[in-house]
């Protein structure tokens, strides 16, 4: 399992259940149910500030754990302001292609 914090994309249900994910500029379809659970997040040292009524998504974050249709298990989590998901971790064997490096980063 290694630990990533790295944009992929994810179009999900109109629940909100992710069914597909990009990631390196490869789709891939959610094979399975994903399971979500909610995690505590140190929002103390990555937020400059707390703004009044901003509780959904400051203390807690939510995380996904998909199954993609090739045996990839990731954990994926959505930042409720902008939206925006980021790989957490990786659980299986990925291709290599996935998890090597960008060349032009």
């Amino acid at each position: 399992m290694g630990l990533f914090s790295e944009s992929v994309d994810v179009i999900c249900t109109g629940q909100g259940q992710p069914l597909e994910v990009t990631w390196k500029g490869t789709s891939y379809k959610v094979a399975g149910e994903p399971n979500r659970w909610f995690e505590r997040r140190k929002w103390w040292a990555e937020e400059t500030r707390a703004p009044i009524g901003s509780g959904a998504g400051l203390v807690d974050h939510e995380i996904w754990r998909v199954q993609l249709e090739n045996t990839i298990t990731l954990d994926i989590v959505r930042h409720l302001g902008s939206g925006r998901w980021r790989l957490l971790r990786i659980h299986d064997a990925a291709p290599a292609s996935a998890v090597e490096p960008d060349e032009a980063a």
